[in-house]
Formats: structure tokens, C-alpha cells, sequence
């Protein structure tokens, strides 16, 4: 503008007219620094406050990441960006196809999730069920982030992680034996996987996906129309305990949601897929349980029992009666298809009767990827949300093998065990179709299913209405406990008769003299059933092979598994005396700042950090929850070095001479745990020979100390060189890691009542 113009002329013609008076007056040339220096100034705090003021305009127009995407270059370098991205233009996507998304869901609803529920009620009496109406509401499902693997994946397929949400208005309704009912609110929550496979050279380029859930989700609902009758005591659990499993039975591991993309791909490419292994798990006992069952003079006991789950695959051991201190010895294995994000959960309970709910005695959990690792685990785990209590488990994860020869040396091994129940091989079964079935009703075609047994294991396929010809496209995976005797008996049957229209019995030593122990798409035919009816079979057989630890695993590996996390093992530390530790105000030392370990010793006039040169930390060799085989026992004050850790530049005693402790700290990015493993203490000092102490290990996480961060092992009585083994979980966020200490006490119960301080020693380490 015109006015501008004007300003900027005035401006540089007072300028001119101040430099001149400054040379005619004849002074100093120091005279222009100051106000050149204040203009300078004047100018960036000018461009300072036009920039703030343009980053919290384009905070407020933005979403987050562009936000952080712009000032990338103004962030420190340890800031964590995670892998999982954000997809609102997929929500976006969503929320436009919604409806089609409800017309699907209606059909899905009524043929396959209806019927299976209307069996399931019938066992406890509840006959009649059907959904009326099915409508998903406006709200459409989110996906929270989405992870893509694009590292150690196939050549030939494509898999991503998506953080699934679902809160929606929907509005179903239901009949169960007349009386209607309804569900609202209805929420769904957890990690689905979808994998792309295999990968075509035509369109669409993928031949089809695999939707399944790796765990549980959380899945909530509100009841309506029969809420009286369902606040019945037991009769609401029931309802939404057979929901539950038939979302489990539908899309959680080992169950997938296959869609077949093209017609180039075999059905049993994307509905038989091959496990990846079998996790056998050893349940062994418990002890220091809660006491639930509490009497007049606060004595008691409780009647613990567990259930072990693996995605939607569940065990039962037994009830043992008034002991907290149970002794199971429950064996029982389970099929994996993705050890990666896939986790075992353990929870405890103490059996009340049907009055009463089962009191919860804890739980814990162990990702499947550790143990894949490993190939056998062995370890005690302290259990969460109760005050004491620990768990022995001991897993072991057996690889599928083609050869034959494999079968000996696996039925040895339960004969080792002296386990008859113990599976040596594993089956894969997929129906395709049967035709020409013969009519179980004069005049009227049947309605057929498939019932297929292997031992004590029964699978079913889906009802077909009114065909001879039926369909049925499914795989079935089964556990063989010989191949040598075990058959495979299928029988077909009429729904509304329930009469046998015909059955094939296979023997499994058939599959011997096979290529690769299979058989692909052959036609049997049924017995006692029409002279051309026939049932159309893919068969393929693996042994199961116990091959041990996997050696060889890099950094790169880490960083394409689920849970990608950070590992530091602190192998030996020197116990320092102390009371206490507080966070310290001084700074670190030069060999702290390029990540050296340290301790904390308390001195008289204050706390300070010390380089330890006797503690080492290892750089991420293998996912976070590999689990690490307990070391062998101490007997006698050691030797040598710990056997496979960093050898100690100082004495075994440590630099103060109170003895050393062997930790191993783990973080797992997935499940937001801190995990700690106190291996053993070593070489304790014994001051006084008539009064061997009985050392136990504490644990706390700083700086507040709260009681709830409080742990500690078992005592161990009159030892010098206890043995703990024990893990012990803290939940903390990513971000919590560099503001947390951990510290880790030595106490013996003896010094509670002399002069003495109880605590032995102490070791304060740095979590991040």
C-alpha cells in the first residue's frame, strides 16, 4: 500500500539523516553499535513470535503428526517414534462404506454366529434362539494405528497389525424361547492381524486375506429387554461367556477369517493354513497363593485352579482343595499359527461354589516368541494383581518336521515323560465337498454337516440347507497322539434328523507311504450311505520336533517382530551398603555419559554416582521376552566367572565387599512391562558364623516408593549364596522409563531384632 511505502522511505531517509549528523558532528563511530545491536534483536524476537504464533495456528488447523512432522528437525534425537501409523483416511474410508459394512455383518450374524449360538444355549436349556434384528447403528469401527512388516516377511505375502475399536450404536435384538431381549453398547476392542496372501501376477494382485484376532479381545455389552430375567445369578455370565467364544471361535488364533480375492487360489491355500509350531506347556504348581477362604480366627486356605490361554485355544487343570500352595502337574499343548504377538495368559482362581463367583488369585503372562526362541523355558513367576503368590511353569516349543523318522524319537520323549496323552504329530484336515448324499427324508433333499474325530478331538463343519451336493470349504487342525493306531472317522449327518447319512474311516499310517505325508483333493467313498456318494479330502500330516534354542539371531530380527523392544541385562552387580538410595542431583561421570552402568553407595554427607566397572549391559540380541534359562545352583562360593556373563574386573565380593547380585532387566514394548529377573546372590559376607543370615531380595521403583511398587523373593534360610530365579512385572508406559529407577535390596530376616541393619546391600539402577 501506499502507506507503507511512504513509512519504509521515512525510515531509511531518517537513516541517512542520522549518519549524516553523526559525521557532522563529528562523533563516534561506537555511537551506531548500540542501536545496530538493539535492532538485530528487536528483529528476531520479532520472527520468533511470528513463528510461535504460526506453529499454534497450524497446531489447531492440523492433526498431530503434521504438527510433529514439521518441527521434526527441533526435536532431540532419543525422542521414540513408533512404527504404528496413524490412518484416518482409512477411518475416513470406513465411515463412507459403513452401510455395506452392516448389510455383510447382518449375514455374517445370521448364518454363522446364530446357529452356533443356538446349540451352544441348548446345553443349559435355553432352546429357540434367533437374532431378529441385526443393524450396526451409524458409528462405524476404528482403526487406532496400523503396523506393516517389511522386514523377514515372505516374498509372497503382506502382513499388518491394526489396533481395532469399536463402539457403536447398534441395535440388535433376540428371541429365546419367546421372550424377547436385546443387546446395546455393544464394544469390541484388540489387535487384529490381517495377512495378504499369496501375491498374484493378476488383479487384485492378492489372491486373498486372513483376518484373525492374535489374543483375546475385550469385548463388552449392555443387556436389554430381558434384564430381569438375565440379572438372574449365572444366566447374564452365560449369555455373554457364549458370545465371547463365538467371536474366539470365529477370528481368534487358531481360527482366521479367510476371503478368497481370486479364483486362481486353492481354497485350502488361505483355510488350511500350516501352523507354525506346537506349545507344550507343563503347569507344575503354585505357592504363597492368597488366602481366600478366611475363618473366624483369620486362618485359611483356598481351592485354586487354573486356566491356561492361548488366543481362544483354554485349559483346566483340576481343583486342589485348601492349600495355597497347589501341586498340579497339568500338562496340556497348543497349536500356534503366529508366535509373534501371540501370548500365554495363566490365571488363577479360588473355586467357590455356584453361589459365589470365582475369587481371582492372580494371573500372569509369557509371550509365545520367547519361548519359539528358546525352544524350552523353565521359571517361577510372580503373579499380578495379588499380594503373593508365584507360579512354576515349564513350556517347551516343538517345530512341525515332514520326515517320518522324526515319529520315534517323539513318541520316546512321552514315553520319558510317562505322558499318554502327549501329542507326536499333528494333522491338517480340509473338507472340501461331498456329492450325491442320499435324502435322510422321503421327497426331501438334507441338510448335511460333517463331524470329524481324531481321538478324544471332534470338529464340525457348518450347517448346509437342502442340498445333496454340500460345499464346505474348511480346514481343521487336529493333535495326533500316534500316528501308528490313531484314525480319522468323518461321518455326515442330517441336521433336522440327526441320522447318520454316511461316514469314512482313514488310517493315519496310511499317510506314511505319501509325498511329504499328504494327500491333496481326493475323492473317498462314504459308507452305508447312496453307491455314488462321495466326501472329497486334502490331508497333510507333520511330526512334532523338540529342536532347541535358534541360534544366530541379529538386531534386524528384532526390529520386524511384534513388540519390537529394548533388552539390558545387568549381569553382576556390587551390593553397596545403604539404608536407602535417593535419586541423585550431581552429574553423571564421563564414563556415564557414554552409557557405562552405575551405583549408588550412600556416604555421609551425600549420595553420589559411581562408575561400576563390573556391571555391563548388552546391546538388543533377541526379542524382550526370550526367557533365560536359570542358572545352575550355587552350592559353594564361585570360582570363576558366572557362566555365560561378562567376566567382573573387581573381586567376587564386589568393591565394597557385601557380595554381588545377578539381575536381568527386560522391557517389552508390547505389553508395556517392565520385567526384572533376580537370577541369585553370590558370596554374601558372614560376619558372625553363629548367625548366617536368611537373605531375601526387595524391590521398589523410584523415587516415590510406592507400596504397591513393593516386590521381593522368597527368603532363603541360612544361605550365603542364595538361588532365587524369579521374575517379578512392573507396568510401566515408554515414556516413564527415563524418569524410574528400579532399586534392588538385599535384606536378611535375622537383623530385624539386633542392632544391625537388616539390609545387606543395595543396587540402584537406572531403568532407561
Amino acid at each position: 500500500s501506499i502507506l507503507s511505502v511512504l513509512y519504509s522511505f521515512a525510515k531509511k531517509i531518517g537513516t541517512v539523516a542520522m549518519v549524516y549528523l553523526i559525521g557532522y558532528f563529528e562523533w563516534s563511530a561506537a555511537w551506531l553499535i548500540g542501536p545496530v545491536i538493539l535492532s538485530v534483536i528487536r528483529d528476531e524476537w520479532k520472527k520468533d513470535k511470528e513463528l510461535r504464533r504460526n506453529i499454534a495456528k497450524a497446531a489447531a488447523m492440523c492433526n498431530e503428526k503434521e504438527v510433529i512432522l514439521a518441527r521434526v528437525d527441533d526435536l532431540p534425537s532419543w525422542v521414540f517414534f513408533p512404527d504404528v501409523e496413524r490412518v484416518e483416511w482409512l477411518n475416513r474410508i470406513l465411515r463412507q462404506v459403513w452401510p455395506n459394512v452392516n448389510h455383510y455383518a447382518k449375514t455374517l450374524i445370521k448364518e454363522t454366529i446364530e446357529p452356533n449360538v443356538r446349540v451352544s444355549l441348548e446345553a443349559y436349556k435355553l432352546y429357540g434362539f434367533r437374532f431378529e434384528r441385526v443393524i450396526l447403528g451409524s458409528i462405524p469401527l476404528r482403526i487406532g494405528g496400523v503396523k506393516v512388516y517389511d522386514r523377514n516377511v515372505s516374498r509372497n505375502e503382506i502382513i499388518l497389525d491394526m489396533d481395532v475399536f469399536y463402539a457403536g450404536d447398534c441395535d440388535i435384538s433376540f428371541t429365546i424361547g419367546g421372550i424377547k431381549g436385546g443387546i446395546k453398547d455393544f464394544q469390541i476392542h484388540g489387535m487384529m492381524r490381517v495377512v495378504m496372501k499369496p501375491l498374484i501376477t493378476s488383479m487384485p494382485l492378492v489372491g486373498g486375506l486372513q483376518v484373525f484376532f492374535l489374543n483375546n479381545p475385550t469385548i463388552d455389552f449392555n443387556l436389554v429387554g430381558m434384564a430381569d430375567l438375565l440379572d438372574m445369578p449365572g444366566l447374564s455370565d452365560i449369555l455373554r461367556r457364549i458370545i465371547v467364544e463365538q467371536v474366539a471361535n470365529m477370528m481368534v488364533l487358531p481360527n482366521k477369517l479367510p476371503i478368497r480375492l481370486s479364483d486362481e487360489v486353492p481354497a485350502t491355500v488361505l483355510k488350511v493354513p500350516q501352523p507354525e509350531g506346537v506349545l507344550r506347556v507343563h503347569v507344575v504348581e503354585a505357592k504363597q497363593l492368597m488366602k481366600m477362604d478366611i475363618g473366624v480366627l483369620r486362618k485359611g486356605k483356598s481351592d485354586p485352579y487354573a486356566i491356561i490361554s492361548v488366543g481362544a485355544q483354554q485349559f483346566r487343570t483340576k481343583t486342589i482343595d485348601n492349600t495355597v500352595n497347589p501341586k498340579w502337574d497339568f500338562w496340556c499343548e497348543s497349536i500356534v499359527f503366529e508366535p509373534q504377538g501371540q501370548v500365554l495368559e495363566l490365571h488363577l482362581y479360588d473355586a467357590d461354589d455356584l453361589s459365589k463367583k470365582d475369587e481371582s488369585l492372580g494371573r500372569a503372562t509369557v509371550d509365545v516368541s520367547g519361548v519359539a526362541k528358546k525352544g524350552q523355558v523353565d521359571l517361577w513367576m510372580t503373579l499380578e494383581g495379588v499380594k503373593s503368590g508365584m507360579v512354576h511353569l515349564r513350556m517347551t516349543w516343538l517345530t512341525l518336521s515332514s520326515s517320518f523318522e522324526d515319529l520315534k524319537a517323539a513318541i520316546a520323549e512321552t514315553q520319558l515323560l510317562r505322558l499318554t496323552n502327549m501329542s507326536t504329530a499333528l494333522l491338517m484336515v480340509f473338507i472340501d465337498s461331498a456329492k450325491n448324499l442320499p435324502n435322510a427324508r422321503p421327497l426331501k433333499k438334507p441338510d448335511p454337516y460333517a463331524q470329524l474325530t481324531v481321538g478324544k478331538q471332534q470338529e464340525t463343519t457348518t450347517v448346509l440347507f437342502r442340498t445333496e451336493d454340500p460345499v464346505w470349504e474348511q480346514g481343521f487342525t487336529f493333535l495326533v497322539n500316534n500316528p501308528d493306531s490313531d484314525t480319522l472317522r468323518i461321518k455326515v449327518i442330517d441336521q433336522k434328523t440327526t441320522r447318520e447319512i454316511g461316514y469314512f474311516v482313514y488310517d493315519l499310517i496310511s499317510l506314511v507311504d505319501k509325498p511329504d505325508l499328504q494327500v491333496v483333493s481326493q475323492p473317498y467313498r462314504l459308507i452305508t450311505s447312496g453307491p455314488d456318494s462321495k466326501i472329497n479330502l486334502s490331508l497333510q500330516m507333520r511330526i512334532l520336533k523338540f529342536e532347541g534354542s535358534k541360534e544366530g539371531v541379529t538386531e534386524d530380527d528384532d526390529e520386524v517382530e511384534e513388540g519390537d523392544s529394548l533388552l539390558k541385562t545387568q549381569e553382576e552387580s556390587p551390593l553397596v551398603q545403604g539404608d536407602s538410595v535417593k535419586k541423585p542431583d550431581s552429574p553423571l561421570s564421563t564414563r556415564e555419559k557414554e552409557g557405562s552402568p552405575v551405583r549408588i553407595s550412600k556416604q555421609e554427607s551425600k549420595d553420589s554416582l559411581q562408575s561400576a566397572p563390573s556391571i555391563s549391559y548388552q546391546q538388543p540380541a533377541e526379542d524382550l521376552m526370550t526367557l533365560s534359562k536359570a542358572p545352575p545352583g550355587v552350592d559353594s562360593p564361585p570360582t570363576g566367572d558366572l557362566r555365560n556373563r561378562t567376566p567382573s574386573s573387581t573381586s567376587s565380593t564386589g568393591e565394597a565387599g557385601l557380595g554381588r547380585i545377578q539381575l536381568t532387566l527386560r522391557y517389552s514394548v508390547q505389553r508395556q512391562r517392565l520385567v526384572v529377573v533376580v537370577h541369585k546372590v553370590a558370596n554374601l559376607p558372614l560376619r558372625d558364623p553363629t548367625n548366617i543370615p536368611d537373605p531375601y531380595v526387595k524391590l521398589y521403583l523410584l523415587p516415590e516408593r510406592a507400596k504397591d511398587s513393593k516386590r521381593k523373593t522368597e527368603t532363603m534360610k541360612d544361605n550365603c549364596n542364595p538361588v532365587y530365579d524369579e521374575t517379578f512385572e512392573y507396568i510401566l508406559s515408554q515414556g516413564e522409563l527415563n524418569s524410574r529407577q528400579l532399586e534392588v535390596s538385599v535384606v536378611t530376616r535375622k537383623g530385624w531384632f539386633s542392632s544391625q541393619s537388616p539390609v545387606m546391600g543395595q543396587v540402584c539402577d537406572i531403568t532407561s
